[in-house]
């Protein structure tokens, strides 16, 4: 009787301190990472609160600017590198001939910042108090260029006998290529033989590159780069001869935005500041067959 109640001690002593270290052991170790977890969660919430803070205090600028239609394909290159640089900084371009845009501006469209294909227009603004003063400045050059369907016959081998062709597309008047190309007419003293012909005239130098490149013309006048951008469906006959006409010069300024915020006239002097002297924006144009203004 004796020996069964010493062993009934040693059995309950024995549970006893099993479960002494059962409360100590396993419990103690499976306490420290159920406490850690709300501790890293609560950090990951903060880091975002802290994101969305930053993200809600960054302001979105809208910064207006008017294109030639020749710089297009260049600036939507430019545009896709300066805004992946500059978060919460939209480009938004309006691009046609420089004459439809000097007009626009003039008619009280919101535009910050004006890249021309000539001085004509950009100087027809800073006449008109339009531009902000000392603000613009002449960046490229083109070349103006005699173009025809690719693979295409035509009699045509120079502007000295352009009338040679069934037809031409050209830019209107008010169109800086336009105007180029009637300047270098008059100085060939071929203008009046030029405009009896059958004339397609396009409303910017994309429309007469289109006509020419869709065969509704015989030739057509564009610039260097335009040519270059549409190579496999258009061939250059022959560049204007440097001697009878100077190299389109393409100013930019900055314009007069009377509904633009502080944010965004800071925004667009910035931009007009990568477009003039960032390298990597010059490489663009003058891989697009442009080249850097030189005096």
């Amino acid at each position: 009787m004796k020996r069964g109640r010493n062993m009934l001690r040693i059995l309950v002593a024995a549970s006893l301190m099993a479960g002494i270290l059962s409360g100590c052991s396993p419990a103690g170790s499976k306490t420290a990472p159920s406490e850690a977890a709300p501790s890293e969660a609560a950090s990951s919430e903060a880091a975002t609160a802290i994101q969305s803070t930053k993200a809600k205090e960054a302001k979105s600028v809208d910064v207006y600017v008017f294109i030639a239609a020749s710089l297009k394909n260049t600036m939507d290159k430019v545009k896709e590198s300066y805004e992946s640089g500059h978060p919460g900084v939209t480009i938004i371009y309006n691009a046609d001939s420089s004459g439809t845009l000097q007009k626009q501006i003039e008619e009280g469209a919101q535009c910050d910042v004006f890249f021309s294909a000539a001085p004509k227009q950009m100087n027809a603004l800073k006449e008109g108090g339009f531009v902000e003063d000392g603000s613009d400045t002449s960046l490229l050059m083109n070349r103006i260029v005699l173009i025809k369907p690719k693979g295409e016959k035509t009699a045509v081998t120079g502007f000295d006998n352009i009338t040679a062709a069934s037809s031409l597309a050209l830019a209107g008047e008010d169109v800086p290529v336009g105007q180029y190309a009637r300047k270098l007419f008059t100085n060939l003293g071929i203008l009046d033989q030029v405009m009896k012909m059958e004339i397609n005239e396009g409303a910017n130098v994309t429309a007469v590159l289109t006509a020419v490149a869709e065969g509704s013309n015989e030739v057509g006048v564009v610039y260097a780069t335009d040519a270059a951008s549409m190579g496999d469906k258009v061939e250059i006959i022959a560049e204007a001869d440097k001697a009878k006409i100077d190299p389109a010069v393409y100013p930019l300024g900055l314009i007069k935005d009377q509904e633009a915020s502080e944010d965004q006239k800071k925004a667009a002097a910035e931009f007009k500041e990568y477009l003039t002297n960032d390298e990597s924006v010059m490489k663009l144009f003058t891989d697009a067959g442009f080249s850097r203004y030189t005096q």
